[in-house]
């Protein structure tokens, strides 16, 4: 898949112990040249937890995407209405999210 160009949402939900495993996702994105938007759920973006400070994750995350993370209600909403992305990544999604949604 092209992703020159492309805006990608990457949402990190509450899993921390999975956070050093898609971090590097988000630089393959940027590797292959698509925009990569830190999404992030109130609780990854607040909690420190065994698996590391929320500060450090933010921090690393901003880094290397370059952009703020989007992690309110507020600041998200437009994401749809205004079309920000092309795609999105919910990492992890879990069996009962995908469930929700469908998938």
């Amino acid at each position: 898949m092209e992703l020159k160009g492309k805006k990608v949402g990457f949402v990190l939900t509450g899993s921390f112990c999975t956070f050093s495993k898609t971090i590097p996702k988000m630089k393959e994105l940027i590797q292959r040249e698509a925009e990569v938007i830190p999404i992030m759920s109130f609780n990854s973006y607040n909690m420190d937890t065994k698996f590391g400070k929320a500060k450090d994750f933010i921090d690393k995350i901003e880094e290397i995407t370059g952009n703020k993370i989007i992690h309110t209600i507020k600041d998200a909403e437009p994401i749809g209405p205004k079309k920000m992305t092309d795609v999105m990544i919910v990492a992890p999604c879990s069996r009962k999210y995908n469930g929700k949604i469908g998938l």
